[in-house]
């Protein structure tokens, strides 16, 4: 049984007098374990077709499944080709409650390791443009692997305090989701550490963090715009107190919605969840937006597009080559300079001299069916495990009928896992490194 605080056990007695012993109990029960399902790749039914699995839904959301937490679901193929996020169930609800539509310009301000930022990522289906910004640069590069891996192509991943932010993008996003540091209440059975966490912090010194982040995100909202606040914790100073202060400050927002998830109601760990709304008006700032220079020489990426017959449907505009790096660039993409950048837009591969060498983030956001070249393995093909621990594969033409040399993409079920380069039917294997099977 864990060893609560005194001091929290006193807290949740006054937030829940009634049920105070249910809450008690609910730590007795078993851990719930959840995935949500990568709508940029399939939907939830094909994923439950695809893996032969008979799981039970999330009811806050239709994306999300609870599954056996003995199994290694991130020891499966499908985990590696990016179909679906491991996520507590609970913490499936923020992003799901912010009402991101195509084409939005959607802020994660404090986004690591990228469960929500994937959510909202999907959610755009490849339009409008994600920045995923998160204090920490470490942990920043945990939220950009997630990114990549997941197949989102138009987002800008930053690492910057959101005061900074807010001088930058004054009320420019459609949508801001704020799921806030906080004294990590829900946190205490899958991490008991964080009970000493608690003891030495609380909820008073994330309260105050809390409001000066809600501020800068209510300033960054574009009027009109929604915006979701939520925690893993249960203090009403971080969570109802903290919306009463943004209201206080900020009075051009309204609260629509709060919920709590309790650990002792639900099939989660717990999470509190405000959606808010900012009044209309007639006057908007305007962000100004990146300017594009001329790019150089890309004959070696037009070599490998048609080694691999990739089908080219890039707007030439927006390929931006930055210290031999290629970026394909959203669309509405805003001017980023003096900001701490983690990743620009779609990062596609490296320019060497005369030849191109693609990333794994560039494979990860096609579809099977742009690339002309393409070895698609079985699910339980050895060679899918072999090819993620970025070993050397063979094939033959029982694998591709026409087996020519050149630049192929790897699937897995149809599904996207990385480059190599065909030689007379060994492949050399383009796996990032960094993403290996181990």
């Amino acid at each position: 049984m864990i060893q609560f605080p005194e001091k929290f056990l006193d807290e949740i007695k006054k937030l829940i007098p009634d049920e105070y012993e249910d809450f008690l109990k609910s730590y007795e029960k078993p851990m719930n374990y959840g995935l949500r399902v990568n709508t940029l790749k399939l939907t939830p039914e094909e994923y439950l077709k695809l893996s032969g699995e008979d799981l039970r839904p999330v009811p806050w959301n239709e994306l999300g499944f609870y599954y056996d937490g003995s199994q290694k679901y991130t020891k499966n193929p499908l985990y590696h080709a990016g179909l679906y996020y491991i996520q507590e169930p609970s913490a499936m609800r923020p992003a799901h409650l912010l009402p991101v539509e195509e084409g939005d310009v959607v802020l994660d301000m404090c986004a690591a390791p990228g469960g929500k930022s994937t959510a909202l990522g999907a959610k755009l289906n490849g339009t409008g443009l994600l920045v995923s910004n998160d204090v920490s640069a470490s942990r920043a590069k945990a939220l950009l692997k997630n990114i990549e891996f997941f197949g989102i192509k138009n987002s800008l991943v930053l690492s910057e305090d959101p005061s900074r932010l807010a001088q930058v993008f004054p009320e420019y996003f459609d949508k801001v989701l704020i799921d806030a540091p906080c004294s990590g209440e829900g946190m205490f059975r899958k991490k008991p550490s964080m009970t000493a966490n608690w003891e030495k912090f609380g909820p008073k010194y994330f309260g105050e963090i809390q409001r000066r982040i809600l501020l800068n995100g209510a300033d960054m909202l574009k009027p009109g715009g929604f915006m979701v606040y939520s925690t893993c914790t249960f203090s009403g100073y971080e969570d109802e107190e903290s919306v009463e202060y943004l209201m206080e400050n900020r009075p051009e927002m309204t609260c629509i919605t709060m919920e709590r998830l309790w650990p002792h109601q639900v099939d989660g760990e717990g999470h509190f969840c405000a959606l808010l709304k900012k009044a209309e008006n007639s006057f908007s700032s305007v962000t100004p937006a990146y300017v594009y220079s001329s790019v150089p020489d890309l004959d070696g990426f037009w070599d490998f597009l048609k080694s691999a017959k990739i089908k080219d449907s890039f707007d030439h505009n927006r390929l931006v080559v930055q210290k031999g790096s290629l970026y394909y660039f959203p669309e509405n993409m805003p001017d980023f300079k003096g900001l701490h950048v983690i990743r620009n837009g779609w990062y596609l591969g490296e320019l060497k001299k005369s030849r191109f060498e693609p990333s794994g983030a560039f494979a990860r956001a096609l579809k099977k069916d742009a690339c002309g070249h393409v070895l698609n393995l079985d699910l339980s093909d050895p060679r899918v495990v072999k090819y993620l621990k970025c070993e050397t594969i063979e094939a033959d033409k029982n694998d591709v009928p026409e087996l020519e040399n050149g630049w192929y993409l790897v699937c897995v079920a149809g599904h996207p896992l990385g480059f190599g380069k065909m030689n007379n039917g060994t492949l050399k294997n383009k796996y990032p490194v960094g993403w290996r099977w181990e």
